[in-house]
């Protein structure tokens, strides 16, 4: 799409319509990939042959298989964060914000990428930083936010540790669904929400 057909809201046409194909099919493959062979089994060669494209196509657009993946991911993980809850209530806020992370670890192609994106990020500098860079850092500073907020309010005290109080909201929730595979119904993102809220008011430096 043209940078003009966007500021006029028109559709894309011709070769920026079969770009976004490409595009399209591209994504497709690489996730496919890396749900079935794993990040470092997967190549280049192998997302365009199932893409049915050239190897060119991916160079155009990524210089690397880890830009490609690490891109690939937070589009598809972080631009689909909705703002960050702001009810007016550390409760309802927290409860908000569990439920996106539930919706968005329950995609079982993602679940299956991201537990093995996280391994292997064990191993490979490059690829940890462009995880942390596009997936972690927005939602620990979405977790940040309530947090400063709820301070801000009162509701915890001004000595809270903000780094533990952040593994909090998110470490419990991701270790369920990713590693052990357990429940996460409704009724269990409310008794997190009440354990989290009371572990907030007593982590203090």
């Amino acid at each position: 799409m043209t940078v003009q057909q966007q500021k006029k809201g028109q559709p894309a046409t011709g070769g920026a319509v079969l770009r976004q194909r490409v595009t399209e099919a591209i994504t497709e493959a690489a996730l496919a990939e890396l749900a079935e062979t794993g990040y470092a089994r997967m190549s280049m060669e192998s997302v365009a042959r199932r893409a049915g494209v050239g190897k060119a196509a991916l160079y155009r657009r990524w210089p690397s298989k880890q830009a490609m993946v690490t891109e690939l991911i937070r589009s598809k993980v972080t631009d689909a964060i909705p703002p960050t809850p702001a009810t007016g209530a550390l409760h309802t806020d927290l409860r908000e914000l569990l439920a996106t992370f539930r919706g968005q670890l329950a995609n079982p192609l993602l679940a299956r990428i991201a537990a093995g994106l996280l391994a292997e990020a064990r191993y490979d500098d490059a690829l940890a930083e462009g995880l942390y860079t596009g997936v972690t850092a927005p939602r620990r500073a979405a977790a940040r936010a309530i947090l400063q907020g709820a301070i801000d309010r009162g509701e915890l005290p001004q000595g809270l540790d903000l780094d533990l109080g952040t593994d909090l909201l998110i470490a419990p929730l991701a270790f369920r669904v990713l590693v052990i595979q357990g429940r996460s119904d409704d009724e269990y993102l409310e008794t997190l929400t009440n354990a989290i809220e009371a572990a907030l008011k007593a982590a203090v430096r």
